[in-house]
């Protein structure tokens, strides 16, 4: 019982920092970025990273070995969303990881990385997707909490 209650924890610790780190991405990368701001948005990017394995495994480790088994959350329908948004969100992170990490060799030789205002744009559309699905993911899970999705 304490297992799967501490398990539970980390894993609501794992979603505030995500969210908390993609937050910040979204506040910080306001281009023009100063190198000292592009840095910031890199480590807060490394964080949101971190934070998403984290969370991806400390939840597959509740399904399988600390709560109810696999069985019950791939019969329900509010599971099955939630952790296909969440790859949906892994994925669509791609984008602007790849951008910001473009910019290490630039800063770390003293100076600041071009951003072309469309490969700007893009990430920023591709941060607010990742917090739309963020919101949807809280949406089905009070549903899945309450077994409403289950398929049996």
């Amino acid at each position: 019982m304490y297992a799967s209650a501490f398990m539970a924890f980390l894993h609501h610790l794992a979603a505030f920092a995500l969210v908390g780190a993609l937050v910040a991405e979204v506040v910080l990368f306001k281009p023009p970025l100063t190198a000292q701001q592009a840095l910031r948005v890199l480590r807060t990017d490394t964080l949101f990273g971190v934070a998403a394995g984290l969370l991806l495994a400390i939840g597959l480790l509740r399904v399988f070995y600390f709560e109810k088994g696999p069985l019950y959350y791939f019969s329900d329908v509010f599971f099955i969303a939630k952790l296909t948004l969440f790859i949906l969100a892994s994925l669509i992170s791609v984008y602007p990881t790849m951008l910001f990490l473009s910019w290490r060799q630039t800063l770390k030789k003293g100076g600041m990385p071009e951003i072309d205002p469309a490969r700007a744009r893009r990430a920023r559309m591709c941060m607010m997707l990742e917090l739309t699905a963020i919101v949807a993911i809280l949406l089905c899970a009070p549903f899945m909490a309450r077994g409403i999705g289950l398929l049996r």
